[in-house]
């Protein structure tokens, strides 16, 4: 049904233990930062290791998608985000409705609760996903659009497998600039077991290169909401400036921090991330070459892209697209460039709006009753793919 269908099938490596991080904190809101004109120098953190969970890992090897697809779950209404437990359980954003769903380990679908405050209008409401995984108490995080603002918060997770509920949000980060489009609205937490969140330019480009804004960043805070020590600009959840707007992070065994971002008319970028580098928009867009700027590792024209989740097993990224409905395979030279790619599922699907992994295969979202797709029958989808090793991977250069 695709490119990949034909490749020679291999036998998978054993599986690995999967590693997250527990993290916990105080609740503190965090608000919008002075200006600072330069960051100080800063590392990033090296990975600490952390208790194993019920899904597992695979080994760090070039993978592809096989010929093999589920659907795992159908009739889903413009989902955005979707974040797999070790319980067997995944929760589901509905970006209109404000909705978060359980995907029943046996399969089947039910409602948690709806977050309150959201207010859809475009490309906005409920997006961002994700859970601290072994923290107790136990926490769902959110990102919302409200009716001022888009808005980080977390929630109290409570319950088991079939009974899950949320309680009162309480927000971390407030005043990210809001628009119709453009809003950002991944969350990840990393391995350093700091939040991080993309934020978009809410359709005003001056965001980007303004320091003291939220808008066209990714911001970086602990679990609580609050700025860490180590971040590049003093006092500031500012991590990287200068996007458009970011949707997709990740984190390879390298350490190296990869982030997929929408361009405007000519390039969509893959990114790798470093603290408090300049991605350059809206004055370069793709590869400038400007010293000033941090260029991407690679650019796609934005009708084969317009990239939004992005997941990476073991060392391999794999990229959402909507507008090119299909999904980026991309194999990194030991976290670096240059990178090779090859598309899969072109227009098998439609739009695809989130990839995770979720142990030895890949979840897709896909996005057609967004508004922007041609609704298919038994859309919006959830949908597993098995993943085989790559056959060898030559890189460019």
């Amino acid at each position: 049904m695709n490119r990949a269908a034909g490749v020679r099938s291999l036998r998978r490596r054993a599986v690995l233990a999967a590693v997250v991080v527990a993290v916990a904190g105080a609740l503190v809101a965090c608000t919008a930062p002075a200006p600072v004109p330069q960051p100080t120098a800063t590392r990033t953190p090296t990975p600490r290791p952390s208790p194993t969970t019920s899904i597992p890992a695979i080994p760090a090897i070039p993978w592809q998608p096989s010929g093999q697809t589920t659907v795992l779950e159908t009739g889903l209404n413009a989902p955005w985000s979707v974040v797999p437990l070790a319980s067997g359980s995944a929760l589901i954003s509905e970006r209109d409705s404000g909705t978060v769903l359980e995907r029943l380990p046996q399969g089947g679908m039910r409602t948690v609760g709806t977050v309150p405050g959201v207010v859809h209008s475009g490309e906005g409401g409920l997006l961002g996903l994700a859970v601290q995984k072994e923290s107790a108490p136990r926490y769902l995080y959110a990102y919302e659009t409200t009716s001022d603002d888009n808005r980080v918060v977390r929630m109290p997770l409570t319950g088991v497998p079939g009974s899950y509920a949320i309680g009162a949000p309480e927000n971390l980060v407030t005043g990210i600039p809001k628009a119709s489009n453009h809003d950002g609205g991944r969350l990840a937490f990393g391995p350093d077991g700091m939040l991080y969140i993309t934020a978009g330019d809410a359709s005003d480009p001056a965001n980007a290169q303004n320091v003291a804004s939220l808008g066209g960043k990714i911001l970086r805070v602990t679990p609580d909401g609050g700025v860490p020590g180590d971040n590049p600009f003093p006092g500031s959840p500012v991590w990287s400036y200068g996007h458009r707007n970011p949707q997709g992070i990740g984190w390879d065994s390298h350490g190296t921090m990869w982030a997929s971002e929408f361009g405007q008319n000519t390039w969509d970028e893959l990114n790798i991330i470093t603290p408090g580098a300049n991605y350059g928009w809206p004055n370069v867009e793709g590869i400038g070459g400007e010293p000033k700027y941090t260029d991407p590792v690679y650019q796609w024209p934005t009708d084969q892209a317009s990239p939004s989740g992005l997941a990476i097993v073991g060392d391999t990224i794999f990229m959402a697209g909507l507008g090119g409905q299909r999904l980026w395979t991309i194999w990194s030279t030991a976290g670096r460039a240059p990178v090779t790619v090859e598309p899969f599922f072109d227009g098998d699907f439609g739009r695809l709006r989130d990839a995770v992994a979720h142990g030895d295969t890949l979840w897709l979202l896909t996005n057609n009753t967004d508004g922007r797709g041609d609704p298919r029958s038994g859309d919006d989808k959830l949908i597993q793919v098995a993943l085989t090793p790559a056959q060898s991977v030559k890189h460019p250069g």
